[in-house]
């Protein structure tokens, strides 16, 4: 393989968004959890919603810092990488992105503030309003980040003007019929991930024998959540496949490692795809009709191959393949492990089963990585092109990036990115390792211009005395 600015230039994308996404994901989850969590001391007065909400009030702080961080870099290394892509599509995306600072950024900025440092000078009310609206803010993110990766999986409502790509139907654009499954189909995915983390740093908990009544909390609710949750999540995932087949024929049949076309078609349950010889090897195959009825629900749909389409157009075969089964299998093994959990919670036998607590300590890289493969399968699979159908990755590169520019920056962001997020992560472990504290008095060292010192010494913390949680 030869080593261009491009391909390093996509890697390092890669690499840099890989990164990103996996605290937004934590931290959309954890702020409705948050909001549920205040509620429920609110209207129960119950000690123990309260000592969750101060626990894992700091763990969103330090990984909703990580996620800005990761994200604001982004933002340049499109204008670095990727400057034809930024001038053509910035009258469409710059705006998009402008509604996100105005609308996400703000609420957040403005509300988490009052979380971290305003509990001994809002009304509850105010502080529970406060919590819903970083909730919202961190949704609302999400929402037009969606939007504008829509946007360049089916772009619609835009013409071509002196080699821009200008709106002339925000209508269109905001309300492509492709966001209102893709949305959602993300947003679940970042309230499981969440569901899962608590569950796993409950069952972490009970395993260990320590704050048990906090425990059984996290653990019960974090899988009640998800046995409801992931069944949702596989109807919109399947809702999203329905968009794939009717506008990315090519990104479908990679992901099908479907050949030629088929109707009624088989399904390709496993395979190694032999992309030189166009064959699948070791295959385990479904007959017909299920590929029809799993792609189009239809007993007998026509399904497009990949000898239909050009090979220049064709997307790496192999990641979207694998990619999309390991998401897949993610979500089978979450479902399993989330019903299991809430049957055996119903019965009273899930504190005392450690085989189920080990899996569902174990568990938590599972959300983590469906989402991370979703995403490969949907923007690799989008590849050869940036926009689709309209503007190619290689053509939305910077013209005058040089393989040695890119390496070096390459090189700098896997440094830099691997020393603060080392450093962030073994903060967040250090914070579940000293566990939720019952100290319900607001902490005299917080202050607003050290913004980490929400956090306080875990250390310390875990020395003070506890108080009874309620249960």
């Amino acid at each position: 393989m030869e080593i261009t600015a491009l391909l390093l230039s996509r890697l390092q994308f890669a690499f840099t968004v890989s990164f990103h996404i996996v605290f937004p994901s934590f931290t959309i989850g954890l702020a409705a959890w948050l909001t549920v969590l205040e509620a429920l001391h609110l209207a129960t007065g119950r000690p123990a919603y309260r000592v969750l909400f101060d626990f894992w009030l700091k763990i969103f702080a330090v990984a909703f810092g990580l996620g800005v961080v990761s994200g604001v870099v982004m933002a340049f290394e499109i204008g670095t990488n990727w400057s034809d892509f930024s001038r053509m599509t910035g009258p469409i995306q710059g705006v998009l992105l402008s509604y996100e600072t105005f609308t996400a950024f703000a609420l957040e900025a403005g509300f988490l503030g009052v979380l971290l440092f305003g509990r001994p000078k809002v009304p509850p009310w105010f502080y529970l309003f406060s919590t819903a609206m970083v909730a919202l803010g961190t949704t609302l993110s999400a929402f037009w980040i969606m939007i504008n990766n829509s946007w360049m999986q089916v772009p619609v409502g835009y013409v071509v003007e002196n080699g821009m790509f200008a709106p002339n139907d925000w209508a269109k654009i905001i309300f492509n019929s492709v966001v209102w499954s893709r949305f959602p189909h993300m947003l679940l995915a970042a309230y499981l991930t969440g569901a899962f983390c608590v569950a796993a740093t409950g069952a972490w908990y009970l395993l260990r024998g320590m704050f048990i009544a906090e425990a059984k909390i996290m653990l019960r609710m974090g899988l009640y959540l998800a046995a409801v949750l992931v069944p949702v999540q596989i109807i919109f995932g399947h809702l999203n496949g329905e968009y794939v087949v009717r506008y990315q024929p090519a990104k479908m049949a990679a992901i099908e490692a479907r050949w030629h076309n088929e109707q009624p078609a088989s399904e390709v349950l496993l395979a190694w795809p032999d992309v030189a010889n166009r064959r699948n090897l070791f295959a385990i195959t479904l007959p017909p009709p299920w590929g029809s009825l799993i792609d189009s629900d239809s007993l007998d749909a026509a399904e497009v191959g990949l000898d239909s389409i050009p090979e220049s157009d064709w997307p790496p075969i192999l990641i979207p393949f694998f990619s999309f089964r390991i998401m897949v299998g993610c979500g089978v093994l979450m479902l399993v492990l989330a019903w299991v959990g809430t049957y055996l919670s119903r019965k009273g036998h899930l504190a005392r089963n450690r085989t189920v607590l080990w899996a569902t300590f174990l568990s938590f890289p599972l959300p983590f990585v469906a989402t991370l493969t979703g995403w490969f399968t949907a923007e690799v699979g989008r590849q050869p092109w940036v926009v689709y159908g309209v503007l190619r990755t290689a053509d939305a590169m910077t013209p005058f990036l040089t393989t040695g520019t890119a390496i070096i920056s390459l090189i700098l962001f896997c440094a830099i990115y691997t020393f603060i997020f080392a450093f962030g992560i073994f903060y967040i472990y250090r914070l579940l390792r000293a566990g939720p504290v019952g100290r319900l008095l607001p902490p005299t060292a917080v202050l607003p211009n050290r913004p980490l010192s929400v956090v306080g010494e875990p250390d310390a913390a875990a020395a003070l005395v506890r108080l009874p949680a309620g249960e």
